[in-house]
């Protein structure tokens, strides 16, 4: 057998255990919650928690601020699944086991996906806390979760990724925004693969590339979730400012605070768009 093919029996296998434990219920989005925003999954209503480790080859989170579970429940009406954690290049797993999830996904059928991270803010305007809706992202992770042989019942071997991020969705999220009253920005995330921290020189570099903000995720998942067909809307929260942009060292208790405080609005924004999202 060869990897392909045992990949995709793991996903099923995954799949099938998955849709066993939330039984009747059918989610139309699934929505990651990236570090410190995990507060989110308390807003579901007849919330159902799975832990990860109650599924056959998942992985397992190990970073402070990932719950390492599925939550589902219904929002506004509209049946979720939510990742209250997800899984990083950084934590040693492979591409394949980063995206294992969003593969899982959809075997369920679940055809839209709501991304969130914690990023560093490379744009010198933004302010810790501020949300940026994802309009494109630069991949400097070096790797891509499609490497290998393709399971074409899955998706092309060659996916487009001019529109990763859906236009629709982006335009529903800044609609919401601008009626809760909410300030987002749009802007370009790039991924590198951690854990480090970025140098100075890497972020003045990044500027120049066109990125808006930084982060150890995301770029993986958006590429298996545009591969096998689903829509996507990716929102940052800015954390923290990108190394050198001021005078004060990283720290990952920071991102998780500042992200934390930014859950009200980064949770009224959500419940907006899956209220709105008809897709």
């Amino acid at each position: 057998m060869n990897d392909a093919v045992h990949y995709r029996r793991r996903v099923q296998e995954a799949a099938r255990v998955l849709r066993e434990k939330l039984g009747e219920f059918q989610p139309k989005t699934a929505i990651i919650l990236g570090s410190g925003l995990g507060g989110f999954a308390a807003e579901l209503e007849q919330a159902l928690e799975i832990p990860y480790d109650q599924l056959p080859h998942f992985p397992v989170s190990t970073v402070p601020g990932h719950a390492g579970k599925w939550v589902a429940g219904t929002v506004e009406g509209h049946p979720v699944l939510c990742m209250q954690g997800r899984f990083h290049y950084y934590e040693g797993y492979s591409m394949q086991e980063v995206t294992f999830p969003i593969r899982v996904m959809g075997e369920l059928n679940i055809g839209t996906m709501i991304v969130t991270n914690a990023a560093g803010g490379i744009r010198r305007t933004f302010q810790p806390g501020d949300l940026m809706l994802i309009e494109d992202h630069i991949n400097w992770m070096f790797d891509n979760p499609l490497r290998g042989p393709n399971v074409d019942e899955w998706g092309p071997r060659f996916p487009d990724m001019s529109q990763a991020y859906d236009p629709d969705l982006l335009a529903c999220a800044e609609k919401v925004a601008a009626e809760r009253g909410i300030t987002v920005h749009r802007g370009v995330y790039i991924a590198v693969p951690g854990p480090s921290y970025e140098t100075p020189a890497e972020i003045r570099a990044f500027a120049k590339l066109g990125a808006d903000a930084v982060g150890m995720s995301t770029v993986p998942e958006v590429i298996v979730a545009n591969h096998q067909g689903m829509k996507v809307l990716g929102i940052s929260c800015i954390s923290n400012m990108a190394s050198g942009i001021l005078p004060q060292p990283l720290s990952h208790e920071d991102v998780v605070r500042t992200s934390q405080q930014a859950q009200d609005r980064l949770t009224a924004l959500v419940k907006g768009v899956l209220k709105e999202w008809r897709g």
